[in-house]
């Protein structure tokens, strides 16, 4: 609103929102004109109207345009001159929308914001006092070829596919070179909603993953469909633009990998990045050590930081000075930025300064292109009021796992890890957060730690049947001698090897023989999770039962805790200031 009032100091910001006495609603004037005739209004919204979407088949050349309906003159605004003729009023401009009194500006945007970059830009732009049209005319869609499930819903969990591009598009975007490239998917984020809204996932893609590209039916500008033959054993990264592949096809291959059919696509691009951490007056890294990128161009020492536009984009673009060179390490990055981007987007000096909102909602809709099920300002500010209701606390982002790939002496690309990454789409598709396997994770370990805490039995008191369930042969023997030999737990039996076997060592005993539990836990370097307690006090010379599982790494040798589930899997927690190392 500043900027389209500026070089007008005459008038009055408060008087920019005027009460029509006839409707009871505010509307919004930011210009002073004469009344114009009802024929020159509809001629204005003709021509306003042009190059947006084509007329409904079957209707008038000269229809209306749609949502665009006259107005009843109301006052006009006050004038800061003293001495106005007309009393400082001034006659509106007729033909303008009706539009609602404003909403409390931080109620309003903290439904807007939504989980990842992409999201937060369109969810910052419904904002009811913005011009609708106009809005509506920045953004760009393409078809999703039936490539996704047809519409998010309210009542299931919403997956939509992020998509950054390296195309060069936008002014500036050239010097970093390629100029004349269709662009690549690269850097792809699944982004999993769970049903209740209460969680997300952030499951990024890496660009250098050789998967096979299915076949992709794809819509031309002509209207017709157009069948692109797939591709075996190629990069992730050539699912978009290469070879004339649009976003449809990104959606297809990710189905292929993930076993999960997106919602929703929608792609930003370089700009996307300048123009929404200038928008938000800057978003804070931190950095673990001096970072000097001559590709990136990112030039800054170690410590914490501010940046926007172009210095924003070459954070997240920057490799080769961080970790070991590679595209992960760069995921690493991008994940650490978008969860400061989202945390500076929900901070209160953000929701609650309209101009912020005005910048971010111009930025969102003009960076972005999105499948043609949600080209809609409503359709999207639906969108973003489901995706706005997780809490940041409860967004995990995790990496696709994958190993280097065995087929290169020179390591460039990445296979899929099968055994690490088929449990975590397997998460995804039953709708199980990661943040609530975490949550579940830590309430165990809690309770599980609460076991370790309390008294100790003499070794020389403890009485334990060895079982060998799964480690190297002569487990329980040898671990029977060291028992008795080094640590004076004479009381100990061997008994051979288990009914079945397990994967982790445990210590089964009765309520009676915590104590003896607790020594023998601390002598082996037992983990609370490797205890088992029962519900029954044991008789006589009864003794606990000790299996060796295959995590058995010898007598005397620590057993390690379980490891977090998935195993292995990178991963960012959204509410945390991470430095780039």
């Amino acid at each position: 609103m500043d900027a389209q009032s500026r070089g007008r100091d005459e008038i009055d910001p408060a008087d920019q929102w005027v009460l029509n006495p006839q409707t009871g609603n505010y509307e919004l004037r930011l210009e002073q004109s004469a009344p114009q005739s009802s024929a020159a209004s509809r001629a204005t919204g003709a021509r306003r109207a042009g190059g947006r979407r084509p007329a409904p088949e079957g209707s008038a050349p000269d229809a209306a345009p749609r949502r665009r309906t006259a107005t009843p003159e109301v006052p006009g605004q006050r004038s800061r001159r003293a001495g106005d003729a007309s009393g400082g009023r001034v006659p509106p401009q007729a033909g303008r929308r009706k539009r609602k009194p404003p909403r409390s500006g931080k109620k309003k945007a903290l439904l807007w914001t939504g989980g990842t970059l992409a999201l937060l830009m369109v969810a910052t732009a419904c904002g009811g006092y913005l011009y609708y049209e106009h809005l509506n005319s920045n953004i760009k869609y393409l078809s999703d070829d039936n490539a996704g499930t047809g519409g998010f819903s309210k009542d299931r969990a919403i997956n939509v596919l992020l998509i950054g591009t390296d195309k060069r598009t936008g002014e500036g975007n050239e010097k970093y070179g390629d100029r004349n490239s269709p662009g690549h998917a690269d850097t792809t984020v699944l982004l999993h909603v769970s049903k209740d809204r209460t969680n997300a996932t952030a499951l990024s893609i890496p660009r250098d993953l050789i998967t096979d590209i299915p076949d992709c039916p794809t819509t031309q500008e002509d209207g017709t469909t157009k069948l692109i033959p797939g591709t075996k054993s190629t990069r992730f990264n050539v699912s978009l633009g290469q070879s004339g592949r649009t976003p449809s096809c990104t959606m297809r291959t990710v189905t292929e990998i993930t076993g999960i059919k997106p919602d929703h696509f929608m792609v930003a691009d370089f700009n996307a990045v300048k123009t929404l951490t200038t928008a938000v007056d800057g978003v804070k890294i931190c950095l673990a050590k001096d970072v000097k990128d001559k590709d990136s161009k990112l030039d800054l020492p170690a410590g914490e930081h501010t940046i926007q536009g172009e210095e924003a984009l070459a954070f997240v673009r920057t490799r080769h000075a961080v970790g070991f060179g590679g595209d992960l390490d760069r995921i690493k990055i991008q994940q650490q930025f978008l969860s400061s981007l989202m945390r500076k987007l929900k901070s209160n000096d953000t929701l609650t300064d309209p101009t912020k909102l005005v910048k971010l909602a111009e930025a969102g809709t003009k960076a972005l292109t999105v499948d043609s099920k949600i080209n809609d300002i409503g359709k999207l500010r639906d969108l973003g009021l489901e995706l706005g209701k997780f809490d940041m606390k409860n967004l995990t982002f995790a990496t696709v796992p994958v190993l280097d790939n065995p087929a290169e002496k020179i390591k460039a690309t990445v296979v899929l890890d099968t055994p690490r990454a088929d449990p975590l789409f397997a998460m995804l598709r039953d709708d199980i957060s990661l943040t609530e396997v975490e949550k579940q994770k830590k309430a165990a370990k809690d309770k599980q730690a609460a076991l370790l805490k309390g008294s100790r039995a003499k070794a020389s008191d403890v009485r334990v049947d060895v079982f060998n369930g799964g480690g190297p042969q002569g487990s329980a023997q040898k671990t029977l001698e060291w028992l008795q030999i080094d640590e004076g737990v004479l009381k100990s039996t061997n008994k051979g090897n288990a009914p079945a076997d397990v994967s982790k060592t445990q210590l089964e005993y009765a309520p009676n023989q915590a104590d003896q539990a607790r020594k023998l836990a601390d002598l082996m370097g037992l983990p609370a999770s490797a205890l088992k307690p029962g519900t029954k006090d044991a008789e006589g010379l009864e003794a606990m039962t000790l299996t060796l599982g295959s995590d058995f790494k010898g007598a005397g040798v620590p057993i390690t805790g379980p490891a977090k589930a998935p195993e292995g899997v990178q991963k960012v927690e959204a509410d945390k200031q991470v430095c780039a190392k």
